[in-house]
C-alpha cells in the first residue's frame, strides 16, 4: 500500500478550510500550520496576476509531501523521522526528536515543517481535535501526518473530509482501481520540485 493525496487545483477555491481543519484536528500550537494555502497570482493573497488578456489566479495547498524517497529520513540523527513500511506515510516520533532542524534543512518544500517553540502556546484553554493524537512537544519539529490517528480508524484525513469544493482526494496509489489512481490516469497532474528526486505522494491536478 502507498497512501497519497491528490488536490484538484481547478476546484480549490483557496478558502483555508483544509488548513483550519488540520490545525484543529491535530491541536496545533498557535503559531504552527501544517497545511498552507498559497495564492498563485498577484503579490498579495487572493489577488490575481495582471496577465495580458485577463487576470489569472489559482491556489496551491502545500503540506508534507510524504515522499517515496524522503530526504528528511537519512539526515535525522536520532531516527525520529521515519517512513512507515505499511503505507509509506512519513512521521516524526516526538519522543526521539531533539529539534535540531536537520530535517527542515533537508526538505526541499518550503514551510511544511515547523520547530515548536520552547513554550507551546494555544489560544484555547482546552485541547482540540482527536483524542488519540500524538501530543505536541516543545522544541521539536512537527508536520502533516495525513492524520495518522484517523488512518488507524479507516477514516480520511481531516482536510479531505471538510473540503467544501471537494478538491481533495486520498487513497492507495498502488491500487489501480482506487479513486486517486483513476484520477491520475485520466487527468494531467504535477508534483512539486520533481527535480529533487523525492517522488512526492501528493499530486496536483491541473
Amino acid at each position: 500500500m502507498h497512501l497519497g493525496m491528490i488536490v484538484d487545483t481547478e476546484r480549490c477555491i483557496g478558502c483555508d478550510t483544509c488548513a483550519i481543519a488540520c490545525k484543529t484536528e491535530n491541536n496545533l500550537p498557535d503559531d504552527v500550520w501544517w497545511n498552507n494555502v498559497w495564492t498563485v497570482g498577484g503579490a498579495q493573497d487572493h489577488t490575481p496576476a495582471a496577465t495580458p488578456g485577463r487576470p489569472t489566479m489559482w491556489f496551491l495547498t502545500v503540506a508534507c509531501q510524504h515522499c517515496e524517497n524522503p530526504p528528511c529520513v537519512p539526515v535525522c540523527p536520532t531516527g525520529a523521522t521515519y517512513k512507515r513500511e505499511k503505507d509509506g506515510v512519513v512521521l516524526i516520533d516526538y519522543d526521539k526528536c531533539i529539534g535540531c532542524g536537520a530535517c527542515v534543512e533537508a526538505c526541499p518544500y518550503d514551510g511544511v515543517r515547523t520547530r515548536n517553540a520552547d513554550v507551546i502556546q494555544r489560544a484555547n484553554p482546552f485541547s482540540l481535535g482527536g483524542y488519540d493524537i500524538q501530543p505536541q512537544q516543545p522544541a521539536t519539529v512537527s508536520k502533516c501526518t495525513f492524520c495518522e490517528q484517523r488512518l488507524e480508524e479507516n477514516r480520511q484525513p481531516a482536510c479531505v473530509e471538510v473540503c467544501p469544493a471537494r478538491a481533495r482526494f486520498f487513497g492507495d496509489l498502488d491500487d489501480p482501481e482506487s479513486e486517486v489512481s483513476q484520477l491520475l490516469e485520466t487527468r494531467e497532474s504535477f508534483t512539486l520540485h520533481p527535480e529533487a528526486g523525492t517522488k512526492p505522494s501528493v499530486h496536483f491536478l491541473k
